[in-house]
């Protein structure tokens, strides 16, 4: 039936970054970590950077994951919130590639339809389904985790329609 598989999501932000572990085995769903990183509001940019870039390493180590996914940047009107976000998703990046993880992205609509069935779904439809998904009652964690979880969940998803479809 194939090896159990871990997957880190995660939902970059310069002020939260939501991560969450999934692992698949035999096409279930298990909840293995989930959390948020917290960086200082209004603090220097590099220190928020090197937090996320530190606290997602230490998941990884913790965890294990073999593979990364995480959510695309959005177009923003704000142009200093799409750079400060494309920021911290680098930084995540970075820290997964460093220990050799292979990351992919995905845009949040892509990531709703996949979970809820509709690319505009509210973040708390989102975190239904992932609780669901994972057989989880009443979760605790921030919908910025709900939605890094979604993340990894839409990988194994893709991952699993790849293999089917024969697509690479």
């Amino acid at each position: 039936m194939g090896a159990p598989l871990a997957v880190l999501g995660l939902d970059p932000g310069s002020r939260v970054t939501g991560y969450g572990v999934v692992r698949e085995q035999s096409g279930r769903a298990e909840l293995v970590a989930v959390g948020a990183i917290r960086t200082p509001s209004g603090g220097d940019m590099a220190e928020r950077l090197g937090i996320i870039y530190s606290r997602v390493a230490e998941v990884i180590r913790e965890h294990g994951p073999a593979e990364a996914a995480i959510e695309s940047v959005f177009v923003s009107k704000n142009t200093a919130s799409a750079l400060k976000l494309g920021q911290a998703r680098g930084a995540a990046m970075a820290a997964c590639a460093v220990a050799g993880l292979p990351v992919s992205g995905y845009p949040p609509t892509l990531v709703k339809k996949s979970l809820v069935g509709a690319g505009r779904a509210e973040k708390e439809q989102v975190a239904f389904m992932v609780a669901q998904i994972l057989g989880v009652r009443n979760p605790g964690w921030p919908l910025d985790a709900s939605d890094a979880l979604a993340v990894a969940i839409c990988h194994l998803n893709e991952r699993r329609l790849r293999k089917l479809t024969g697509t690479p």
